[in-house]
């Protein structure tokens, strides 16, 4: 029998797990998922975003010792202005405002303070 199939082996606790074998097997959980919807594009375009800006801030302690510059921070609030558009966006396709969302936002850190559970993980909290 094809190991390979067996599922009485789990395959990530498998020390013979070569990329191809896991390229092969990862296809198993693979479907193609339809993307037609109008959110879509403005959350891909948030999401590249947002690493526009880490790419940024990495940047500035990698090679400028944490020091942000005029330059630099014009270069993020360039990047910040599209992180915006793009959640502005989302929030329209949601029929959300800018305004409810932060709302929201604060009363959700409010109440997570209150609880003292600020720090931590989780949606829940």
């Amino acid at each position: 029998m094809d190991d390979t199939r067996d599922p009485s082996r789990d395959p990530a606790r498998d020390p013979s797990l070569d990329l191809a074998r896991y390229q092969r097997l990862s296809r198993d959980t693979w479907s193609v998922i339809q993307t037609d919807h109008p959110i879509v594009y403005p959350t891909l375009g948030l999401a590249n975003e947002a690493g526009e800006v880490a790419g940024k801030i990495k940047k500035i302690f990698r090679d400028k010792g944490g020091v942000i510059g005029e330059a630099e921070r014009e270069a993020l609030k360039g990047e910040l202005g599209d992180v915006l558009w793009y959640l502005t966006q989302i929030c329209t396709e949601l029929g959300l405002t800018l305004g409810e969302v932060a709302e929201a936002n604060l009363a959700k850190l409010a109440s997570r303070q209150a609880r003292g559970t600020l720090g931590g993980e989780g949606d829940g909290r």
